[in-house]
């Protein structure tokens, strides 16, 4: 459904995406990550056939975006960064513009328009024009607009920026909604949503695809997958009660509360070795729980050694 293969792009000598090359399928919702200036819009861009690449393709459902621009727009829904719009336009005149454009008419157009207006509470904002409303309800139109004529693919830059958080709420539930049998490219820098909305990730940086895979292979890596924190009355006690536990890979304190986080080793449950050892030892522990996997730290591990290489 989305395919890039070999996708770069340069502006004079700075090279924005790298030789990028990958392929979503029906059903998917793929996570695009990384830091700012990593190359997720521009590449997102040469997707939705916006920017030429400077090397390489990218088709939609099987249309060169390139050579087969209309064809390929005509099966994409592309949600900008910024949602860019007509400012002067009422949300209602604005959407009725789009349905237009997209070739909407008779019962499917009112069908369409009523569906978005009400799936993304426009109600209440549709006689006001664009140019007044809040970055999170210029946002929600930017989606609706995307969205109106029912595309199976969907290629969003930055969906749920500037919402609040029932909102986001609201827009990944619609994603998740929207996901089967449709293909889905979303970037985001609010990296609970890839395990919440996403299917598979990829984290890019510098132009260059450094990790792909689903979000829970990912967590996998995290360094706290498998970790323990641990609440004592006697922390240094504590401390060198588990030390020397089978499997412990590290012990840290949390600077927030103070709690002990003790790291396994890959593949080492840690739970009964640490509260048996504790109890053997006299250490009084008022919680011991397992600690979730944090993507932010794959995420930093990943896209700060890219930084660092030579």
């Amino acid at each position: 459904m989305i395919q890039t293969s070999a996708l770069s792009k340069r502006y004079r000598d700075h090279l924005v995406v790298d030789d990028v090359s990958f392929m979503v399928q029906p059903g998917e919702v793929l996570g695009f990550l990384g830091p700012n200036g990593a190359g997720k819009s521009t590449t997102m861009k040469m997707i939705a056939g916006f920017v030429s690449p400077s090397n390489g393709t990218a088709t939609v459902c099987g249309h060169d975006v390139q050579t087969q621009t209309l064809a390929a727009r005509q099966v994409l829904g592309y949600l900008p960064e910024g949602a860019p719009s007509y400012g002067e336009m009422t949300v209602l005149a604005f959407l009725r513009f789009v349905a237009d454009v997209r070739g909407l008419s008779g019962s499917r157009r009112r069908e369409r328009l009523d569906h978005v207006i009400g799936r993304l509470s426009l109600h209440a904002v549709l006689q006001q024009t664009i140019d007044t409303l809040s970055k999170g309800f210029r946002r929600r139109v930017g989606l609706g607009a995307a969205i109106l004529h029912d595309p199976p693919v969907l290629v969003l830059d930055e969906p749920t920026d500037g919402l609040d958080p029932n909102q986001k709420h609201e827009v990944r539930s619609l994603i998740r909604e929207m996901s089967p049998g449709r293909t889905i490219l979303i970037s985001t820098h609010i990296l609970e949503e890839v395990p919440s909305v996403c299917t598979r990730a990829i984290i890019i940086a510098a132009g260059t695809i450094l990790a792909d895979a689903t979000p829970s292979d990912l967590l996998a890596r995290s360094r706290y997958a498998g970790a323990l924190s641990v609440r004592a009355t006697d922390t240094i006690a504590a401390r060198s009660a588990l030390e020397s536990v089978a499997g412990v890979a590290g012990l840290e304190s949390d600077p927030v509360d103070g709690r002990m986080i003790v790291l396994a080793a890959p593949g080492h449950d840690l739970f009964a070795a640490v509260s048996e050892r504790l109890r053997e030892c006299g250490v009084a522990f008022a919680q011991l729980q397992v600690e979730p996997a944090r993507l932010d730290d794959v995420f930093r591990t990943i896209t700060q050694s890219a930084a660092v290489s030579p």
